[in-house]
Order: structure tokens, then C-alpha cells, then sequence
């Protein structure tokens, strides 16, 4: 049955880039493929390109679905479509999956070609700047000069703010959402947790278990655990499962008595499924790096006074992960730097995950704001 207002069957493409990319790391890549999907149509003035930035999980898959997997629906797509708030009858949008992921874009698991087998955790540490830098490559491969925004939830809320900083010019709107200035010490805590159950898997063999015919599917299962307790709020799991027993009483075992429990498991076994333990690592790894401030002693205005695009920050009133406050933060750097800006705290139970559900107030609020971005 077709999707109400869905761009439809949509077809990754790759492009591949020959020139080295230096990373902040001081490693260097001597190429690199990013895969991506479009959708809508690039206007004659090349003025109407919107990015959109994914978060730890999230891909170059953002909206339609696949001739092959009709199931297989893109994770922003209540979001992106035609007559939706990203309305792709008015704008051209670009998803891409990030340099080191694990859905096509060279990464972990791509071949190195200095050795002929899977990079393995020889791939090099990538973060939200390298991140930014690769897709300015995309930018350049598509002749999009200037975005008409660019816009992310969580780490993809990061790299909008990264590139209304690394490429000021080449950006007229960042929507920055569910997202913060930087990591909080409980959140790099809660990182490296989810790191730990990874590295401490006997399958993990220090990253090359490629070559070794397995996958740290334990390790994964934790850590994608430990995640999906801190994208939710205690409001929603009470409301979800409550004290729900799964048998209707209780087994005296380590076996499932809880719904929640067995809903972590099935979420655990899902993700260890399809996604890379390598690229989970650099990315939580990139996320705890992030500190536009960092070179600037701290100082948040002074790191945000070089961004002249203008900017729209959503908050979720229940997300603790990424709090209000810490979205406030980025508001008011943005006011002393007198930068337009609007702010938006949306009251929704969902923590976290809000910002990939079809809230009506959210999407409200984006649909206006986008529909006032001059193209």
C-alpha cells in the first residue's frame, strides 16, 4: 500500500571522491565513496538544496522507500515528501550516509586497498567536522553552492551547527534539533558504557572480526540497550510497558519477566542485525568530540560568533538526554552574537526519539519555518 505523500520508490547513488581528505585526527584518506539519495528537483538557481544530517543509527535513507524492500521506509519520512513540512515540491533534499558509516559510504567495513581485506579498526577516527568537510565534497559534486538549510536531529542537529561554522557562507538556514553545544559528562559516561560492552566482546577481536567470520553481536545488543533506555522517557516506558509481566507471572529467572525487558532484547537483537561495531564506535566516539568552544576556552559565544545563517533550535520537553537547557545554550550564543534565531520547546512525553516522531506541534513548527525560507 503506498505511503500518503511519499516521494515514492527512491534509488541510492554513490560518487566517489579521488582527492585525499586530511581528518582531524592528523589520518588521512586518499579517497572515499559517500552514497546518497535526493529527493525533489534542484531549481534552475540551484537555491533550493536542503541537507539533512543523520544521527548515530540513521543513513542516507530518509524518506521514500525501495523497489526490492517496500518495508523499507526512510527513518525521516512522516518529515520529507511532498506536502509534508520538508515539502520536496518545493525543495531539492539530500541525505547522505556519513563518511565511516556502515551503509555504503566508505567506512569499517569497505575494503582498504592497502591491504585487500576490510578496514577493520584500521579505519581512521572521523568526527562531526570530517563529517562536515566530506559533505561539502557531495555539495560541490552536485553544484549546490550555498544550502538553503541544513538540518539534523541529535548528532545530525551537530553537524547543522558544525557547517554554519566550517562553511558560514555556504549556508542560509540551520535547523538544529534535539541537539546540544557539546556532550555532557553523563552523556560521554553513557557512551562509554555502550563502547565497553562492544570492546569487551571475545568476538570483537580488536576490531578485525571481519576476518574472523563473526560480528560482537553481544557487545552490539548491549550497547544499542543502554541506548534505547536514554532515547526514552520515564513517562513513555511507563506509559509503553509499565510493570507489564510478559508470561503474566513471575518466573523467578534471569530469563524475560518484563515486556520492557523483552522490547530491549527484541531492539538489541535488531540492531546487532544490520549495523557495524566499528562504526558505532567512531560514532559515539564523534559525538563525545564535538566542542565548537573547545579551542575557544569554553566560550560559546566567541565559538558561534563566525555562523551568520539563520537558525531555528528545537527542544523536546521530556528528553533529558538532550535537554532544553542545553539547546538553550545554543540560543543564547546565537543572541549575543545578534544572529536571528527562533527557539522552540515542544511538550511531548516520547524523550529523545521525539524528534523522529510526527508530533503535530513539532512538525507545525518546522512546516513554518521552512515554508518562510526564501528559495
Amino acid at each position: 500500500m503506498p505511503l500518503e505523500n511519499s516521494v515514492g520508490v527512491v534509488v541510492p547513488q554513490r560518487v566517489r571522491f579521488n582527492e585525499p581528505i586530511a581528518l582531524r585526527s592528523g589520518a588521512s584518506l586518499p579517497s572515499f565513496e559517500l552514497v546518497y539519495e535526493t529527493y525533489g528537483t534542484l531549481n534552475a538557481a540551484r537555491s533550493n538544496a536542503v541537507l539533512i544530517c543523520h544521527a548515530l543509527s540513521g543513513g542516507h535513507h530518509v524518506a521514500g522507500t525501495y523497489a526490492d524492500n517496500p518495508k523499507n521506509v526512510g527513518w525521516w519520512d512522516n518529515l520529507v515528501g511532498p506536502g509534508k513540512p520538508l515539502d520536496t515540491n518545493r525543495f531539492f533534499v539530500v541525505g547522505v550516509n556519513n563518511l565511516g558509516g556502515c551503509y555504503g559510504s566508505t567506512g569499517p567495513i569497505s575494503i582498504n586497498p592497502d591491504t585487500g581485506k576490510r578496514y577493520g579498526a584500521d579505519f581512521p577516527m572521523v568526527t562531526v567536522e570530517d563529517w562536515v568537510a566530506a559533505q561539502a565534497r557531495l555539495a560541490d559534486h552536485l553544484g549546490i553552492d550555498t544550502w538553503a538549510a541544513v538540518m539534523g536531529g541529535s548528532l545530525g542537529g551537530m553537524q547543522a551547527l558544525e557547517w554554519s561554522l566550517q562553511f558560514p557562507e555556504r549556508i542560509r538556514h540551520a535547523l538544529v534539533i534535539a541537539s546540544a553545544p557539546k556532550l555532557s559528562a553523563q552523556n560521554i559516561a553513557f557512551n562509554e558504557v555502550a563502547r565497553q560492552a562492544i570492546l569487551s566482546d571475545p568476538d570483537f577481536h580488536g576490531g578485525h572480526y571481519a576476518e574472523h567470520g563473526v560480528v560482537p553481536a553481544k557487545g552490539l545488543r548491549l550497547a544499542r540497550m543502554i541506548g534505547h533506555i536514554t532515547y526514552l522517557s520515564d513517562s513513555q516506558m511507563g506509559e509503553k510497558f509499565g510493570r507489564q509481566l510478559r508470561h503474566g507471572e513471575h518466573k523467578f529467572s534471569y530469563d524475560v519477566d518484563f515486556e520492557v525487558e523483552s522490547y530491549l532484547r527484541y531492539q538489541g537483537d535488531k540492531f546487532a542485525g544490520f549495523f557495524d561495531a566499528n562504526t558505532y564506535l567512531i560514532t559515539t566516539k564523534a559525538l563525545d568530540y564535538f566542542d565548537p568552544a573547545y579551542k575557544y576556552d569554553g566560550d560559546l559565544p566567541a565559538a558561534l560568533e563566525r555562523a551568520t545563517a539563520n537558525f531555528l533550535v528545537v527542544s523536546f520537553t521530556t528528553d533529558w538526554r538532550f535537554s532544553p537547557a542545553r539547546s538553550r545554550e545554543i540560543v543564547f550564543a546565537l543572541l549575543h552574537n545578534r544572529r536571528h534565531v527562533a527557539y522552540a520547546e515542544i511538550d511531548c512525553d516520547a524523550g529523545h526519539d521525539s524528534f523522529l516522531l510526527d508530533d503535530a506541534h513539532y512538525h507545525a513548527v518546522l512546516r513554518a519555518y521552512l515554508e518562510n525560507i526564501s528559495i
